[in-house]
């Protein structure tokens, strides 16, 4: 879209942190309405993440004003607030390919530009990788700043308060933003955010500018331990060995840069509580942030398929519903994971806990040893996060715990930092655990009730993002473990798919008149059938979405070598790279495990 230069004549002149030092002070205001107006009309054409950047705006503007970036710090958590960062720092003609292939990444990239201190996509790394530039910086005798701004949110996850632990101790040169505004993707949970909401309701929270910055000259001299004074109130933050300030409006940019000036010019580790409206300035994500965090290209009305999420979700309902011993977790993603529905029926059986993957693991695992049924709804990309809970807290002591895994292998438009593409491969290598693939809706459904009712240590069921081809969902049953599915019989080429490619494989399977086995488990391995395969074909092709790299290929190859079986073996995968964000649809063709991409792979290799 072309920018408009009469509507927008401040934003049009400040199109770098350069000039928009240069303005005066009066008209940022006029600057952050500019801003946030240009944003809507963006995102609203090329979709993306929407509230957040909407909250920050009038903090992002403040901080490019005030701090000399890109040599001082800025930290962006996660970074779904960073599209007001990405415009005002020489990105603006390109902000409408955000999220698209070849575009502008959905979060900060420190390769896209030197205004990105830090790639991001994760929650909570601000504040550890701050510090670390702080001491750095330090050490190195630089006069430079480092900021972090963390949401409420993200600051719920261990990772941020190992981060304050040590922050308050060795008195780094360091400032926090908190951006409050009451949600993470759903809304805030836990006992940080009723202190947040005790913080936001203390007495005098609302003052003017000219008060604040009074305060602020009175607190910056001798009078630190004055009764009247409100920063003797003892936050969380205080004992955490922080200098606390707030909460203050976010929204009021006079006195952000007030504040900003006032730390800039002090040594220590700060925090400053900023409250903030996710969604700010348009009416709808003010009143719904959870519809508004992101704005989706995906058009409802082409697929009455259900999503993969929702078969999960429903599935939740119907166990729940005769079974009181099951408990679903998740890790702040309810929306996403399908379980809105479930968390209104079963309230006593659903625990949101917050940014905090590490925790749901080994909560999961106290339940389990209780005598609990606990499933723990989680995306592929997050469960990293937990992975030594998974071995030490679940594995190792053979409890029964179902991950319900969601997307899994490509996701698209969140680009690197989200494709769940290692799952299989990190996965495979934890004693006793069952992985399952399944290839459609009922698959995923029966997968789900197969490692819910297997007891004898974790499971999984690993889905795609989307939805599925509309198959029909039957009465629910177990499955029995290792079993795979011939669904074509062909001759001296056996293709073994691995998950929801399945149906891509039937075009290479058709056209070469190969045989295709729907394999469904990655652990434990249908041995007999890769025996029986091996006896009656020359050629062996696995195919799955993750990378090849340890992956359900690898198994297969460990398991023939080990027996002695000779034959060729083409592992088709994902290669030994990050992978960049684009559609599903576009990231299948580019690697080539759309239908034709596939067939191309298999016939190629075979007349080498």
């Amino acid at each position: 879209m072309n920018f408009n230069f009469k509507k927008y004549p401040i934003l049009s002149f400040a199109n770098s942190v350069e000039n928009l030092r240069c303005l005066p002070v009066e008209q940022l205001p006029q600057l952050c309405f500019e801003l946030r107006a240009y944003l809507l009309d963006v995102v609203t054409v090329s979709k993306g993440h929407f509230a957040s950047g909407l909250g920050v705006v009038e903090i992002t503007v403040a901080l490019h004003y005030v701090y000399n970036t890109p040599f001082d710090n800025l930290l962006w958590d996660i970074g779904h607030q960073a599209y007001p960062h990405k415009i005002l720092t020489g990105r603006r003609k390109k902000i409408n390919s955000i999220r698209k292939k070849n575009g502008l990444h959905s979060f900060p990239c420190r390769e896209e530009s030197k205004y990105d201190a830090l790639s991001v996509g994760h929650s909570s790394t601000s504040i550890s990788a701050g510090l670390g530039m702080s001491v750095a910086a330090e050490k190195e005798g630089k006069n430079r700043q480092t900021i972090c701004i963390i949401g409420d949110g993200a600051m719920t996850a261990g990772m941020a308060f190992e981060a304050m632990n040590h922050a308050g101790e060795i008195k780094s040169n360091l400032l926090v933003i908190l951006n409050d505004n009451q949600m993470s993707i759903s809304k805030n949970v836990g006992a940080l955010n009723n202190h947040l909401k005790f913080l936001r309701n203390i007495k005098n929270t609302k003052i003017n500018q000219k008060k604040i910055h009074l305060f602020y000259q009175q607190f910056f001299r001798k009078n630190k331990k004055s009764k009247n004074n409100r920063i003797s109130f003892q936050s969380i933050f205080s004992h955490l060995g922080f200098k606390y300030l707030g909460p203050f409006d976010g929204h009021d940019i006079f006195s952000i840069i007030n504040m900003l000036k006032e730390i800039k010019n002090k040594k220590g580790t700060y925090l400053l509580h900023l409250v903030t409206k996710k969604g700010k300035g348009y009416l709808p994500a003010e009143l719904d942030p959870i519809k508004w965090h992101a704005i989706s290209s995906y058009n409802s009305s082409v697929s009455k398929s259900l999503s993969y999420s929702d078969v999960f979700g429903s599935w939740l309902c119907e166990i729940a519903a005769f079974d009181k011993k099951l408990i679903a977790i998740t890790p702040a993603m309810c929306e996403g994971s399908g379980m809105v529905k479930f968390s209104r029926l079963f309230p006593d059986q659903y625990f949101d806990v917050a940014i905090a993957e590490q925790h749901a693991v080994t909560f999961a695992a106290g339940l389990a040893i209780s005598g609990y049924k606990p499933v723990v709804a989680i995306y592929s990309t997050f469960l990293q996060r937990a992975y030594d809970q998974l071995i030490h807290d679940i594995a190792l002591q053979k409890l029964s715990v179902l991950f319900a895994i969601d997307r899994g292998g490509i996701v698209g438009n969140d680009g690197q930092t989200h494709q769940g593409i290692f799952d299989l491969a990190y996965l495979r290598c934890v004693p006793g655990i069952v992985i399952m693939t399944p290839s459609n809706e009922n698959e995923c459904r029966q997968m789900l009730y197969t490692g819910y009712m297997y007891r004898k240590g974790p499971s999984v069921v690993r889905y795609p993002k989307g939805c599925g081809n509309g198959t029909l969902l039957m009465p629910m049953h177990s499955i029995p473990l290792g079993e795979s599915i011939i669904k074509r019989t062909g001759k001296k080429i056996a293709i073994l798919n691995f998950g929801v490619l399945l149906e891509n494989a039937f075009f290479a399977a058709n056209n070469l008149d190969a045989t295709l086995v729907d394999m469904r488990f990655v652990k434990p391995l249908d041995k007999n059938m890769i025996l029986k395969l091996s006896s009656e074909h020359k050629f062996f092709i696995t195919l799955e979405e993750g990378v090849i790299s340890g992956g359900a290929g690898s198994a297969v190859n460990e398991f023939i070598m080990m027996n002695k079986i000779f034959l060729p073996v083409l592992n088709i995968g994902l290669p030994d790279k990050f992978i960049p964000q684009g559609t599903q649809e576009e990231i299948r063709h580019d690697y080539q495990l759309d239908a034709e991409g596939i067939h191309n792979q298999i016939f190629c290799w075979l007349t080498q």
